[in-house]
């Protein structure tokens, strides 16, 4: 393989509209999921611009780019998926058909071990290192909403009723429910940033906006527009007042569901699973294939899905001291995180800790 690695600001304009074209490509020929924003050279390129140690690879055949692989790495050598822990789809950008030699990529790019944790399918290089591969629910939206809604009429009815049914009540008692999918307003972007937050200290869970990096790296995608990328902020209104909001990021294919949340005082309404109905609809009318909810089981994806998709976490090693000390440090870490979420009987007991720990952590402020 002709392999060159590159730091971000080196990577030429027309690499990166190839590798759009090569995104572009995968989607026609039948793999929507290699369209995903977060494979995309927007979102490596914003990590890069908040984080240190972005590279990307790029994999030619005849001088022509066929593949691009993006990762973060350290001076040890420890290599990660770009924006590890945020990222909800992972791997390598290639065109059809081209196959290529995991450890190989990995000695061009000077890395003893690549981590992921939200690896797409198809990537069978890499999955050889996988150690555990769980669903990722979707909503296909690609022949329309009305055929959405009547896959959740057959699979989800008592859900569908009892959200419009909210929805109703939302507009009597609080005005007229309005939704905005592309809503351009950074107040109400920092007004989401501020509500999720309160829910990661409510349900006693690490609050990644107290992460200034994380707050600008938000802020950044919020402003990025291309042909093939846009971040999108979508707003649900009860007259004038907003009481849910999600952004997220959108390529011609899919809408990757990211930060979702609502205005507590309005939570008897549901107004999340309203507001993820009117994107539905939104994305479908703007010819959105598919909205990915993410990787982690919660009981509105449930409700809202149409199939499930799988992505895989593990590590891609090569024969070197720093690969062996690297998963033997994250390897219990992770085990024990995959213990209690696939069992209900350990995830609920774990979630009313967290909650108690929520409770405890607003008593002390």
């Amino acid at each position: 393989m002709d392999i060159t690695v590159y730091r971000p600001g080196e990577l030429t304009a027309a690499d990166r509209a190839e590798w759009t074209r090569v995104q572009d490509q995968a989607v026609a020929s039948g793999s929507p999921q290699m369209g995903n924003p977060f494979l995309s050279p927007e979102f490596t390129l914003a990590v890069a611009h908040h984080h240190r140690g972005v590279r990307i690879a790029v994999v030619r055949e005849d001088g022509v780019p066929v593949a691009f692989f993006p990762y973060q790495r350290s001076a040890a050598g420890v290599g990660r998926a770009v924006g590890l822990g945020l990222s909800d789809c992972q791997g390598l950008v290639h065109r059809p058909g081209f196959q290529w030699d995991a450890r190989e990529l990995l000695r061009a790019c000077g890395l003893a071990v690549w981590e992921f944790d939200h690896l797409m399918e198809g990537q069978k290089p890499f999955e050889e290192g996988a150690t555990g591969t769980y669903p990722s629910p979707v909503m296909d939206v690609e022949h329309g909403y009305e055929a959405y809604l009547g896959h959740l009429r057959a699979h989800s009815p008592k859900f569908l009723r009892t959200t419009l049914a909210k929805e109703r009540k939302l507009g009597r008692d609080v005005g007229e429910v309005r939704y905005v999918h592309d809503e351009r307003d950074v107040a109400a972007l920092r007004r989401l940033m501020a509500w999720k937050s309160a829910q990661y200290r409510r349900t006693g869970r690490s609050d990644r906006f107290a992460r200034p990096w994380i707050v600008e790296l938000v802020e950044h995608l919020f402003h990025t527009r291309t042909e093939g990328f846009a971040g999108q902020l979508s707003v649900l209104y009860a007259g004038e007042r907003p009481v849910a909001a999600h952004f997220g990021m959108r390529s011609p294919a899919v809408l990757a569901c990211w930060f979702p949340a609502y205005d507590t005082e309005f939570s008897k309404f549901s107004p999340g699973l309203v507001l993820h109905l009117r994107m539905a609809e939104g994305a479908a009318a703007d010819g959105v294939a598919q909205l990915d909810l993410g990787r982690g089981h919660k009981e509105y994806k449930e409700s809202l899905k149409t199939r499930d998709l799988a992505v895989s976490e593990g590590w891609v090693t090569r024969r070197h001291p720093v690969a062996l000390g690297h998963r033997a440090r994250r390897a219990p870490v992770r085990a024990l995180r995959n213990a209690v979420t696939a069992r209900p009987a350990l995830r609920e007991p774990a979630d009313r800790f967290l909650k108690r720990v929520g409770r405890l952590r607003a008593g002390a402020q």
